[in-house]
């Protein structure tokens, strides 16, 4: 290796441009050639971090040729494509991913080596794109990965969030909320596509023109420019894009006379204004500016998707003869992520009645074949509904075409279900309620699609048979399952090579990574003394890696030999991290009341908690505060803090996720039943050895089905038995366990400082003038899940017996791809097959 240095480049490397070559010489020489060529420091030093951008550069010169074969492939092809309309997608870091996939780590490990940089510590200089928050955003990317893998003709479009969510720090007051920086200096992955610009129009009004059409005219009009990230699949040609729009105002829009006449804010008003739609994921909306500010990223998307789309279908017909709009669905599926992308369908209506002079029959024919619609929550928070008056205001023709379509569709119903007529109010799109009257999304999506599909067999069912039975009465056939997955290659291959190696190295093959249901081999080997010791030192050393971020994130000295009891995720009161706590809370308290002797017949626990809660919900930055306070006493507590600490994993995002699965030995996935759609960090726990103490809630049932019975630690209320709970704790039917009352009372005391929880505890308590006194059951539940936690402390210290259960977790993952997933969306909701690049 030189240790000369030119230019901060060692010497001995050339600058040489070589894109796809394979060997680390030639990749040193064009790692060096875009630090020399593609500059964005000063010349003088090539330490990690502009090592990171000049090899990210280097990894994207090889996807730019797969990226551009790709795409030429699918135009020549015209095959049906998909595009995946999404307000998130949590992609976490490229460049392990991207190396992994493109098969080049060897190579580019060598070749940062001859640079005088190792690889780990180049890929830590990379920070997360902040497109993402939580579940959805993830799955969305897991997703992405599996349409490329599999060759799938399969675009993602979403925004190009400036700041994100948010940063999360932990002050003395709990959660302190900062803007993300990853778009501090650029991101080396995406390409801007200057020619790629589309008008976004909002507010306005409609005018009747001479031949009786209508037209949106007047308001403010912005762009929406195209950044293209590219998205590899694993060990194919085949790499696809997922298109990110940023909001523009044309130059003409600067008044330069108010401008020169001082007037500088007004003067660029409506630059500010298209900053503010890419500037923050979700937005608070508890004002109008912030309804507006919703709605118009909502609207942002979809219409600069479909106008894309429909240009690239409009692209395609060159040399194949004059193509009927009826093609459009054989050509083009569109599937909506949730509720936030729901006005794609009176956008595709008003684009096609308007702009391609479709009558209203056809344009609903072609519109409601393309469409297809991904249900996530039950939660009625979270089924979008949009004040009426807002929607007017923003976007006039879309509200004509959103009453067409409701008013259509009543007169359905009394023509062909007269049965349901008593029903129409609540299953109509337009809520007239004189008090707020509001459209109804999720309606309007059931309605306007040819397919509905829930996220997880018990999820699915439940919107069947209770939310949107009556629709299921309509179109029996609409309503699938699409339990969800996660890619194997983030979730276990490249995030814990050694447990890959294992596995690789007891199936004799590495085709698990493509095929998982190959890990149910692994069974045969669970009671294989062999196997376990090297599973367990696996895990060990994938706990010491963990235990050495902890220490440097958070300040506390964590034991890698403790039992490493993990829950992350977003908080929320549904996801019952107050649960876990309150049970952490009652674990201290019993230790400090044991002798020193019985102390040491305890399981030594770590317990670590992760999540963001959102801004302005009070009560999950209660719980944020609440985990923090008591890890403060308990970890600095001598008598107990060998058998027990707790941490609060600050920011949690994907490059965090990938550090804590790995070093997981216990994971909590313990909602309230009926509650989670899915889950899918449940399904990477698993994956990766991690055993499960939850609820039958979401994808857990699934879980557990698949992973055996034995190897799970349930508790809980079942899905249907909460409703009946929940009107017994409302008529004072309910007494509390005395071990919840106990951890309550110690809270109270003051044991962990002075902070007022008394806000937090009376929302457990069952009449507490809140109208819902423990609306998500942790009460009920709290003396069950002590007891499996019980069980988990005994499995715990039959080290044999862990190992094996950690092993048959895995083996019983196969079902969890996403892969899998995908497959299933292509073949029985999209109607696309696999288009792989020659």
């Amino acid at each position: 290796m030189s240790t000369v240095v030119a230019d901060g480049v060692p010497a001995k490397i050339p600058p040489v441009a070589s894109p796809v070559d394979e060997d680390p010489v030639k990749i040193a020489s064009n790692i060096s050639y875009h630090a020399h060529y593609s500059p964005h420091f000063s010349p003088f030093k090539f330490e990690p971090e502009q090592a990171f951008y000049a090899t990210a550069e280097s990894v994207r010169d090889r996807l730019i040729q797969q990226w551009n074969e790709t795409y030429f492939h699918y135009h020549k092809l015209d095959p049906k494509q998909t595009y995946y309309l999404s307000m998130e997608y949590l992609q976490g870091r490229a460049l392990t991913n991207a190396i992994g996939n493109l098969n080049v780590q060897g190579g580019y490990a060598d070749a940062l080596n001859k640079l005088g940089h190792e690889l780990e510590e180049v890929v830590e200089q990379e920070k997360d794109a902040a497109l993402g928050n939580g579940g959805l955003g993830r799955l969305a990317s897991c997703f992405l990965d599996s349409m490329a893998t599999l060759n799938l003709p399969a675009w993602g479009y979403g925004l190009r969030y400036r700041y994100g969510l948010f940063k999360q720090r932990i002050g003395k007051d709990g959660q302190e909320e900062s803007a993300e920086d990853w778009l501090e200096k650029f991101s080396p992955w995406e390409i801007v596509r200057h020619d790629i610009v589309f008008p976004i129009r909002f507010f306005g009004q409609v005018e009747v023109q001479p031949n009786g059409a209508r037209k949106w005219v007047g308001g403010e009009v912005l762009q929406a420019l195209a950044y293209d990230v590219p998205i590899p699949g694993y060990k194919t040609k085949n790499t696809n894009s997922l298109r990110l729009w940023e909001a523009k105002a044309v130059s003409e829009d600067i008044n330069l006379f108010e401008f020169n006449d001082g007037q500088y804010e007004t003067a660029a008003i409506l630059h500010s204004r298209a900053q503010q739609i890419c500037a923050v994921l979700y937005p608070g909306d508890a004002t109008e500016n912030g309804k507006l500010l919703r709605l118009k990223q909502q609207f942002f998307l979809c219409s600069a998707s479909l106008q894309d789309i429909i240009l690239r279908f409009k692209e395609r017909k060159v040399g194949k003869g004059t193509r009927s709009w009826s093609e459009f669905p054989d050509k083009v599926a569109v599937q909506l992520n949730d509720t936030h992308p729901t006005l794609a369908i009176p956008e595709l209506m008003r684009l096609l009645m308007d702009d391609e002079e479709l009558g209203w029959d056809e344009a609903w024919e072609v519109t409601t074949k393309t469409i297809a619609y991904t249900n996530h929550t039950v939660l009625p928070e979270a089924l979008e509904k949009w004040s009426q008056a807002v929607m007017w205001k923003l976007l006039p023709r879309h509200m004509e075409i959103i009453q067409e379509i409701d008013k259509r569709f009543i007169e359905m119903v009394k023509s062909t279900s007269p049965d349901l007529e008593h029903k129409l109010s609540s299953l109509c799109i337009l809520d007239n309620n004189p008090q707020k009257p509001v459209v109804r999304m999720a309606n309007l999506c059931v309605v306007s699609s040819h397919s509905v599909n829930g996220v997880a067999q018990l999820h699915s069912d439940i919107l069947k048979a209770e939310l949107f039975v009556d629709y299921v009465s309509i179109w029996p056939t609409k309503f699938q399952n699409k339990t969800n997955g996660i890619t194997p290659r983030r979730w276990l291959k490249f995030c814990s090579p050694e447990l890959s190696q294992i596995i690789t190295k007891w199936l004799k093959t590495d085709e698990w990574v493509t095929n998982l249901d190959l890990l149910v081999n692994l069974r045969k080997f669970a009671d294989n003394e062999e196997l376990q010791a090297e599973w367990k030192s696996a895990k060990l050393a994938n706990k010491k890696r963990l235990a050495q971020y902890i220490l440097r994130v958070t300040g506390v000295d964590i034991d890698p030999n403790s039992l490493f009891d993990i829950q992350v995720k977003r908080i929320h009161e549904y996801k019952r991290q107050l649960l876990n706590i309150l049970g952490v809370i009652y674990k201290y308290k019993k230790l400090k009341e044991m002798s020193d002797e019985e102390r040491k017949n305890t399981t030594p626990r770590t317990v670590m908690i992760g999540g963001k809660a959102f801004a302005t919900y009070t009560n999950a930055k209660r719980i944020v505060k609440l985990v923090n306070d008591v890890g403060a006493v308990v970890n600095t507590d001598p008598q107990v803090n060998n058998y027990l600490k707790v941490v609060f994993v600050p920011n949690y995002n994907v490059s965090v996720a990938e550090m804590l699965i790995p070093g997981s030995e216990l994971s909590q996935h313990i909602s309230t039943a009926g509650m989670e759609a899915s889950g899918t960090s449940n399904m990477k726990f698993a994956l990766n050895g991690c055993l499960i103490i939850g609820t039958l809630d979401g994808a857990n049932v699934e879980i557990r089905e698949e992973i055996g019975e034995q190897n799970f630690f349930l508790f809980g209320a079942t899905a249907d038995q909460v409703p009946k709970l929940r009107t017994e704790r409302e008529k004072g039917l309910f007494k509390a366990d005395p071990r919840f009352e106990e951890a309550k009372k110690f809270i109270r005391s003051g044991a962990f400082g002075s902070y007022d929880y008394n806000p937090l505890l009376d929302s457990l308590e069952g009449d507490t003038g809140y109208g819902r006194g423990d609306y998500f059951l942790v009460g009920h539940d709290f003396p069950g899940y002590m007891e499996a936690q019980t069980k988990v402390d005994e499995a715990y210290k039959d080290s044999k017996r862990w190992t094996k259960m950690s092993i048959l977790s895995t083996a019983g993952s196969g079902k969890f791809s996403s892969d899998r997933t995908i497959s299933q969306y292509a073949k029985e909701i999209w109607n696309i097959k696999d288009c792989p690049v020659p």
